[in-house]
């Protein structure tokens, strides 16, 4: 008579590699917020996380790319998909307002400014902070215009490219130089400027 076999009885919760991956991009981005880029390193970010640096490396090849992975994942998570609410206003102020909500919260710019400068410096850093930083969040943005064309809300030829750069340089603008508050108010000024101005240089004869 055969024993009968009894199935395993599946894991609860997130595997560990997942947790152990989160937890290195939070030490990470704890670290960068603190004694910045320059002070980071793969053993301090492992100590932070309670991880090995083999563990690190499995991910990381160096520093430079858990940083900016680090910072995305702060500024993204925990929701990655872009937001519908029906309408491009409404999906770009459920994009922007929370980051903007985040990134004023903590001294974000500083970590952006050494970013920015260690990608004029650096060419092979430049790339990798367009990579993982910029084009994802660039991206998501990218994603709620192509929505919007889809439904009709917006003409097809509305350049989103130049769209993008009116939204997040005027946002970048007040984070970096610091001269006026990144509020909800601004957000919702900076979408409505740039919504009324890429609609109205689609109507425009070329």
């Amino acid at each position: 008579m055969t024993e009968a076999v009894v199935p395993a009885r599946p894991r609860r919760g997130r595997p560990r590699s997942e947790k152990a991956r989160e937890s290195i991009l939070g030490a990470a981005a704890e670290l960068l917020l603190t004694p910045g880029l320059g002070a980071v390193s793969m053993d301090s970010i492992a100590e932070h996380a309670g991880v090995s640096k083999a563990t690190i490396y499995r991910w990381w090849a160096t520093k430079e790319a858990l940083a900016l992975d680090a910072l995305y994942y702060e500024w993204t998570a925990p929701r990655a998909d872009p937001p519908d609410t029906g309408t491009l206003r409404g999906d770009l102020l459920a994009l922007l307002r929370p980051w903007v909500r985040v990134v004023r919260t903590r001294p974000y710019a500083a970590v952006i400014g050494t970013f920015i400068t260690k990608a004029h410096t650096d060419p092979a850093f430049a790339t990798e902070y367009v990579a993982r930083l910029v084009r994802p969040r660039r991206d998501r943005a990218r994603a709620v215009f192509e929505r919007a064309i889809e439904r009709g809300e917006i003409p097809a030829v509305v350049k989103i490219d130049v769209a993008l750069d009116l939204l997040y340089g005027a946002l970048y603008h007040r984070l970096l130089h610091g001269h006026a508050r990144l509020t909800d108010g601004f957000v919702s000024d900076v979408v409505d400027m740039t919504l009324h101005g890429a609609t109205a240089a689609a109507g425009r004869p070329s």
